[in-house]
């Protein structure tokens, strides 16, 4: 069971607002969705507290999950929503993206999150540093790993990738690609691209499993011509949903100029994902440019070194000024960690390394999150994006 309907379209821009109906229950969108890369929000954050929060749906890590505890013992438990306790929204990843990380990402030492725009890293060249050994290689048939965990080799195919997949249960899931580098050049991105357009084919064949929604992914990097190619070939395919992933470019702008290609030749009739984008002042951008959800680490992981989401900026807890702040985090917040505890405690919970820290911080970044959303999605249907 898999529905998108378009509810309202901006008359401004591309914005629109929508509902994605799953077997699991339904997304509003434009939406965020928090990764839970090992089935877990880091954090130590609960699936209750997630349903208090207002999260609806959730990303989990097809590659990570094959390497513990693997599919076949989460199929036995009843899938990943039993196995996590999730009654909400479940996408998986393909595997596609640790291809990138743990191959080509070394190899050029670009990470992800900011530093997949390199040009915005102070005191980073476009030289690829060769000085570390890759733990994947790309070939035709699909992707040979070296576990970071114990060194096993393991070769993922599209075949597998969706067979993994399947077994997870996840309820939206998606195709095996060849996520680039932002240093390749274009030579190397044509022959990905490609690459990924067999693998697309291949993954829609591999999947029998008519529960689930399968994504098929953009790629492109950043030409031009090369994106607009991609875009209007997956888009053609029988997927349920379309994703834009890889490299974005070598800058925010960059990444904004790519999606004014990209995104007029899709579909309308299939929601689109902006695959590892989740910073807010980016977030209100690129849904003007018509995207309708995002998985991202990036509130999580502040959350987990101390940075607080707020109405004015980000405050690090671990500032000294905070050391006897009786107030929350945000007093107009209406989280379960700011009508409860002060920046004080917080604060003394950083000093001492207690868990309990990062776990009232991601609840809060995760709210602060979720309330831009649905501030974002009430501008839509008001007219003022």
């Amino acid at each position: 069971m898999f529905h998108f309907k378009i509810i309202k379209k901006s008359k401004k821009s591309l914005a629109r607002i929508g509902i994605i109906k799953t077997s699991h229950g339904i997304i509003h969108t434009p939406a965020f969705v928090p990764v839970a890369t090992q089935a877990v929000i880091k954090g130590a954050v609960e699936p209750d507290d997630l349903k208090k929060i207002g999260v609806e749906v959730i990303f989990a890590n097809t590659y990570h999950l094959h390497l513990r505890p693997g599919e076949k013992i989460i199929k036995k438990q009843g899938g990943l929503h039993k196995f996590m306790n999730f009654n909400g929204v479940i996408m998986t990843d393909s595997g596609g993206f640790q291809a990138f990380s743990l191959g080509w990402g070394i190899e050029h030492n670009v990470g992800k999150i900011a530093n997949i725009f390199p040009e915005e890293i102070r005191g980073r060249n476009n030289q690829a540093p060769k000085n570390k050994n890759k733990l994947a290689i790309i070939t035709e048939e699909g992707v040979r790993f070296r576990s970071h965990i114990d060194g096993k080799e393991i070769f993922l195919t599209p075949e597998k990738s969706i067979a993994i997949q399947q077994k997870l249960g996840a309820d939206i899931i998606f195709a095996f690609d060849e996520c680039t580098s932002p240093l390749h050049n274009k030579e190397y991105t044509a022959s990905a691209l490609e690459r990924t357009h067999r693998w697309a084919i291949r993954s829609l064949k591999a999947k029998t499993s008519p529960k689930q929604a399968l994504y098929g992914i953009v790629q492109g990097g950043a030409y031009k011509d090369l994106r607009q190619k991609s875009a209007k070939f997956i888009s053609n395919l029988d997927f349920d949903g379309i994703a834009i992933g890889g490299s974005l470019g070598k800058s925010k702008s960059e990444m904004l100029k790519i999606l004014k290609w990209v995104v007029p030749l899709l579909k309308k009739k299939h929601p689109r994902h902006l695959l590892g984008i989740g910073s807010l002042e980016d977030i209100k951008n690129c849904i003007k440019l018509g995207i309708d959800t995002f998985d991202c680490v990036w509130p999580t992981r502040l959350a987990r070194n101390g940075a607080l989401l707020t109405e004015n900026g980000r405050i690090i807890i671990l500032n000294s000024r905070f050391k006897n702040d009786k107030n929350p985090i945000e007093k107009n917040c209406f989280c379960h960690t700011c009508q409860n505890y002060s920046r004080a405690y917080l604060r003394h919970l950083f000093q001492t390394k207690e868990m309990l820290g990062a776990r009232l911080a991601t609840i809060h970044n995760l709210h602060f999150t979720n309330k831009f959303f649905k501030t974002i999605r009430n501008d839509i249907i008001n007219g003022k994006i």
